[in-house]
């Protein structure tokens, strides 16, 4: 079949990916294992933030209308006890940063813009028009949604968690997720090549971009350009995997037996190439709750289109509802192209003046341009020229 028969936009494929990801059942975990899960329901507050009125500074707790006047010491609050008298005419309390604001109260003076006189008392020596008072529920009201169903689940989002009490969060389960390499030339990293061999990296490489996710991967390692023996393995992970990661095997040759070995299992092959490059040749398919991902073998193809197309699929399936950022950014020097038919990603470095520069860049086996790379610029089809200062799309790694 011609290329331009089977071929689709990236944009496509991304369309089509959505359309058939069915989230992952859920499960309740603790929210001290929680980073990098999928809420599955909302958060909701269950305490005012701040609870109580506290103190912004150090200082001295008194009445603002007093401010003129010097000011008696009834008692000391730290943070964590809780007031015990009422700030009266003429009166103040020492207080520490996040304690309860005693009642009578509505300016904090500062410790450095005040003074204790020789008889004991407090004295302004500089004005501030800040009362320095953290007010109850200026942050969060209770019952305010705190946390949306589908947000992955971060440093900060645990300390929410954490602040209003939700210990056992219900977050979306982790799918089960293998990783394949497929080829008679490759080896093990360990071994020296013999002629004509290379070094599995993209086992390696792809398992570690999903440990990346805050998930694991298990490698099943190396297998042959052989139907038969690539058959065997791939029917007993459809039964076990809800993701499938094939690296290699998936173009046109003689010995690409991956589109082959799948649809005699009867996986629905929603695409087998997009215009786009690296990665042209990527396969998606899908049977029953499983996904298969066959992924071209140049590591730079596999690199990237895990990053771009594969990833925001994995966190589809575990019913994440962000989108992936992507950055609209100057390019700091002129880039050009001959062919310019497809839509193409290019490793990027990111500079101190806030501009993106592209990197050398060899094609699709040559993975040692992203061992620097900071990002990945988009050049949509039809661009042959971008100047410098002009604007481009970058997804950052």
């Amino acid at each position: 079949m011609e290329d331009k028969e089977v071929m689709i936009s990236f944009k496509q494929a991304q369309e089509l990916i959505e359309s058939f990801i069915i989230p992952v059942s859920t499960e309740v975990t603790s929210f001290t294992r929680a980073l990098n899960r999928v809420l599955a329901e909302e958060v909701i507050s269950d305490v005012d933030m701040p609870p109580f009125n506290k103190a912004a500074m150090d200082g001295f707790a008194c009445r603002k209308a007093d401010l003129a006047d010097e000011l008696d010491i009834t008692e000391e609050i730290p943070a964590g006890k809780k007031p015990m008298g009422i700030i009266g005419p003429r009166q103040c309390a020492r207080i520490m940063t996040g304690a309860m604001i005693p009642e009578g109260a509505d300016f904090i003076l500062m410790k450095e813009h005040a003074e204790i006189t020789p008889s004991g008392k407090v004295r302004r020596i500089k004005a501030s028009a800040n009362a320095n008072i953290c007010h109850q529920g200026e942050d969060v009201r209770t019952g305010d949604i705190v946390l949306t169903r589908g947000t992955r689940l971060l440093a900060a989002h645990l300390a929410m968690l954490a602040s209003v009490g939700c210990t056992a969060p219900l977050v979306y389960r982790k799918p089960a997720i293998c990783v394949i390499s497929t080829g008679n030339e490759l080896t093990d990293p360990g071994r020296v090549p013999e002629a004509g061999k290379i070094r599995d990296s993209n086992g390696y490489q792809l398992s570690a971009q999903v440990s990346q996710m805050g998930l694991s991967a298990d490698y099943l390692g190396i297998v042959r350009d052989d139907g038969a023996e690539l058959f065997k393995l791939m029917a007993e992970a459809l039964v076990k995997y809800e993701v499938i990661l094939i690296s290699g095997g998936v173009s046109v040759g003689d010995y690409d037996y991956v589109p082959e070995v799948l649809g005699k299992l009867h996986v629905d092959i929603l695409f087998h190439g997009m215009h786009v490059r690296p990665g042209k040749r990527l396969l998606f398919g899908k049977k029953g709750s499983c996904y298969v991902a066959g992924l071209p073998g140049n590591p730079v193809s596999s690199f990237v289109q895990f990053e771009v197309l594969v990833k925001p699929m994995i966190n589809r399936l575990m019913g994440c509802t962000g989108r992936p950022l992507i950055l609209l950014l100057p390019l700091e020097k002129a880039y050009s192209r001959k062919k310019k038919d497809t839509l193409l990603f290019v490793p990027v470095a990111f500079t101190e003046k806030g501009t993106v520069i592209p990197l050398e860049y060899h094609g699709s086996a040559h993975i040692h341009a992203y061992t620097v790379a900071m990002g990945i610029m988009e050049i949509p089809a039809g661009v042959g020229e971008i100047k410098a200062g002009e604007m481009v799309h970058v997804r950052p790694l």
